[in-house]
């Protein structure tokens, strides 16, 4: 028998929206650090301005924008960009698949405003919400919106003021990559689960970047790590079964 808890219909309104922008909030102010970081470090490496604001308007997405700038080279390295930020999209598959049940009742183009703006926090929050038996979609729509505003005003700030820094090693700036990266990889709560797919992309990207062609070292460890994450939990639970 189906619960009315299930069967209830998904909404997306107004105040739902607010709802989910009020919630983001304090999550939205260090989103604009590390968006301050990312403006820093694309003009260091010489991003024009408008370049480096469409990219956090439409790539949206930090962990990519940095993983480009680390590439980001003349000839651009077209195929390992793609491949690249390919890679490491690939979580938004199974984040949207498990949004479905709750998303795929509205229109359609209320369900790609919500994926639009997806982020990994707003997605932990809206899914923790749903599970408790939250139906407005504008929970994860607003929640996403301002992340996203906070993003883009942040990598903005970082813009002006980074073009103007002739050393910003005296900063610490030069290292702002490789902390945030670092911030990506150890800020949630330890899993011992995640050990094996974080050890198999740093060994997999340490082959590649000896024996492989430059930049691909980064592909290889995004979709080996990837690639783990996704098939090791299925493997586990066929041996568990048989």
């Amino acid at each position: 028998m189906t619960s009315s808890l299930e069967s209830a219909a998904a909404i997306l309104d107004r105040p739902g929206t607010w709802r989910g922008v009020r919630q983001m909030l304090p999550l939205a102010a260090f989103t604009v650090a590390f968006g301050l970081a990312f403006g820093v470090a694309a003009a260091q490496k010489g991003l024009h301005g408008w370049e480096a604001m469409l990219m956090s308007a439409l790539m949206f997405s930090g962990p990519s924008q940095f993983a480009v700038l680390e590439l980001w080279a003349f000839p651009l390295p077209l195929l390992a960009l793609a491949l690249t930020t390919m890679a490491i999209h690939t979580r938004h598959l199974l984040m949207s698949a498990a949004l479905h049940p709750w998303l795929h009742g509205l229109p359609k183009r209320q369900q790609f405003a919500a994926v639009f703006f997806l982020t990994d926090s707003s997605w932990a929050m809206a899914l923790g919400e749903y599970q408790r038996g939250e139906r407005n979609v504008g929970l994860l729509l607003g929640g996403g919106i301002a992340l996203w505003v906070a993003w883009v005003v942040g990598s903005g700030i970082g813009l002006m003021f980074g073009g103007r820094l002739a050393e910003p090693e005296r900063y610490g700036l030069d290292v702002i990559m490789l902390c945030f990266l670092l911030v990506i990889v150890v800020g949630g709560v330890p899993r011992r689960d995640m050990l094996l797919p974080w050890g198999a992309a740093a060994l997999s990207a340490l082959l590649a970047y000896y024996w492989l062609p430059p930049y691909l070292h980064v592909v290889v460890g995004a979709l080996v790590g990837g690639g783990v994450a996704v098939l090791w939990p299925a493997a586990s639970a066929r041996r568990a079964a048989s």
